[in-house]
């Protein structure tokens, strides 16, 4: 089963995307957010709903208990 941390260093670096531009969009530090990639840092539920968002993958995926990256559900329209 793979790890938070190692999950999102992979989707980050299949975006080519850099750690300052994901810590930028959870209003974080570079370095905080290496941390979190590194497994030495816990990652806030408030961090873990803007990676899936980022990323349009479900908590699940990322969480490592599906190795299926499912897109987030779009939300209903209003009639």
């Amino acid at each position: 089963m793979a790890t938070y941390s190692k999950r999102i260093r992979d989707l980050r670096e299949d975006r080519d995307i850099t750690q300052e531009a994901i810590a930028k969009a959870l209003h974080t530090s570079q370095g905080y957010y290496s941390k979190y990639e590194l497994g030495k840092r816990a990652l806030p539920i408030e961090h873990l709903i803007t990676l899936c968002k980022l990323y349009d993958v479900s908590a699940d995926y990322i969480l490592g208990f599906t190795n299926e990256p499912t897109p987030l559900p779009k939300p209903k329209k209003k009639p």
